[in-house]
């Protein structure tokens, strides 16, 4: 269990930490939005990494993440065996969320290339005095 700022920490498994992060995607979907920050994580402290260190022991980084909707917060830690199915998950997640994206307006590129070839007409008056 991990003490932050004061208020305990529960650490999710994977597979309930994406079903609530999916409620609270629809919960937010008329008004409101989700945070998701991703932090690199040893879950240890810093003195125990400081010893770790100096006795020669690899320290094990994990990825923290945390999502909240301004009135909850949930969190879950991922390893390196399960970031690749966790990462998947994820982006199904955010795929299916985002529907309210434009698409981009995009130039079509042989008119934008003619465009370039066309020679440009300076034409020089000369005045004569």
């Amino acid at each position: 269990m991990l003490y932050w700022k004061r208020k305990v920490l529960v650490l999710l498994q994977l597979d309930p930490f994406l079903n609530e992060l999916t409620s609270m995607f629809e919960r937010s979907t008329e008004k409101g939005s989700v945070w998701v920050t991703l932090k690199r994580s040893s879950m240890k402290s810093k003195v125990k990494r400081n010893k770790m260190a100096t006795a020669g022991e690899e320290i094990e980084y994990r990825c923290l993440i945390r999502a909240t909707d301004g009135k909850k917060t949930i969190s879950t830690s991922v390893g390196q065996k399960d970031h690749q199915r966790f990462q998947a998950s994820y982006a199904t997640i955010l795929k299916a969320r985002m529907t309210a994206l434009k698409k981009r307006e995009r130039k079509d590129k042989r008119k934008a290339t003619d465009a370039d070839k066309k020679p440009k007409s300076s034409k020089k008056q000369s005045t004569a005095l």
